[in-house]
């Protein structure tokens, strides 16, 4: 259930290169203090930072499932798999 105190990581003003390691870092820390669901914050401007969160997401290990938030698009929900 996603509430406020949902972790979230707010990716505004980053470079494309350097996305898939704080994505990665933010994913397995996440994951080791079992918490389920995350938030990815991207914007939705250009959407060039959308499809490269999409696609680190696509591969990760850890992820289950992800779409975007249908409230607000320049946000992913991120389903963690259980350990």
């Amino acid at each position: 259930m996603l509430t406020s105190k949902t972790p979230h990581l707010d990716l505004h003003g980053e470079e494309v290169a350097v996305t898939y390691a704080i994505v990665n870092e933010f994913l397995q820390d996440n994951y080791k203090m079992g918490i389920p669901e995350v938030i990815i914050i991207h914007g939705k401007s250009t959407n060039i930072l959308t499809k490269e969160v999409q696609k680190i997401l696509k591969e990760h290990p850890l992820v289950d499932h992800f779409h975007l938030n249908n409230w607000n698009l320049g946000e992913t929900i991120v389903y963690l798999k259980e350990k």
